[in-house]
C-alpha cells in the first residue's frame, strides 16, 4: 500500500527523470530490440547535484526495503560506478557507512591486479547490487559470477532506479526472475506503472502516448 510519503516521494523521482531528460518519450528501439515509447537514459546525469540527488533517492529506497540489512554496495561498470559512489556518500552523511566496490571490464595485470576495485569483499559480506534499469538481468547474471569469485558473500538485494516490469526469459518480469534465480529481494525506486501513473495524475501524458504505453506494456509485460 502506498502511503502519502511515498506517493510524494515518487512524484518527486518522476519529476527529477524528467527534469534531468533522463526519461523519455517518443520511438526507441532497446538493447533487445523491442521498439519502446519511452527511455530511461542514466547516461544523460552530468552534474553533482544531480548525482547527490539520484543517491538519495537510492539510499531512500535501499533503507525502506533492506534497513541496516547490507554491509557492501556493488555497481557493474559503468554506469554502476557512480551509483554506488553517491549512494554510499548519502548514506555515509546520514551515519550510515557502508562500503562500495565495482568492476573493471578487463582484469589489471599489474599493480594490485584484480577485477574489483574498492571495498575487498570478504566472507560474509551482504552484498546489495545497484543498477539503473534491468530489462533482461544479463548484466546481473555476469555481476554473481564475479561476486562469488571473489568471496563467500551474501547477496543482500539488487535495486535499480526504475522496473520497466518487462517479460524476463519466461511469462514474469526479468526481476521476478532474478529474485527467485538468485533468493535475494530485487526492487525498484520505483515501477514503470508507477511513473506512468504519476505522469497521468498530473496530466502529463497525451492520450495518444497513453495508449502507445499500454500497448506496449500489454505486449511485452511480465507479472
Amino acid at each position: 500500500m502506498m502511503t502519502a510519503s511515498s506517493a510524494s516521494l515518487r512524484r518527486e523521482f518522476v519529476d527529477f527523470l524528467l527534469a534531468t531528460g533522463v526519461l523519455a518519450f517518443g520511438d526507441f528501439q532497446t538493447k533487445s530490440g523491442r521498439r519502446t515509447p519511452y527511455f530511461m537514459n542514466f547516461a544523460r546525469f552530468s552534474q553533482g547535484s544531480e548525482a547527490a540527488q539520484l543517491g538519495r533517492f537510492y539510499a531512500q529506497a535501499l533503507r525502506a526495503r533492506l534497513g541496516e540489512g547490507f554491509d557492501v554496495l556493488f555497481g557493474p561498470a559503468y554506469k554502476g560506478i557512480p551509483l554506488v559512489v553517491a549512494t554510499s556518500m548519502v548514506l555515509a552523511a546520514e551515519g550510515r557507512d557502508v562500503g562500495y566496490c565495482f568492476n573493471r571490464k578487463e582484469a589489471k595485470d599489474h599493480g594490485e591486479g584484480g577485477l574489483l576495485v574498492g571495498r575487498k569483499l570478504k566472507d560474509g559480506d551482504r552484498v546489495v547490487i545497484v543498477e539503473d534499469v534491468t530489462t533482461a538481468g544479463t548484466s546481473i547474471r555476469e555481476t554473481v559470477p564475479l561476486l562469488r569469485a571473489a568471496a563467500k558473500v551474501e547477496l543482500a538485494g539488487l535495486v535499480v532506479a526504475v522496473d520497466r516490469q518487462e517479460r524476463g526469459t519466461g511469462e514474469t518480469s526479468a526481476l521476478r526472475e532474478l529474485e527467485r534465480e538468485f533468493s535475494m529481494p530485487c526492487f525498484a525506486i520505483a515501477t514503470i506503472d508507477e511513473v506512468v501513473a504519476t505522469l497521468g495524475e498530473t496530466g502529463r501524458l497525451t492520450p495518444e502516448l497513453e495508449e502507445r504505453i499500454r500497448a506496449y506494456r500489454a505486449q511485452y509485460g511480465g507479472r
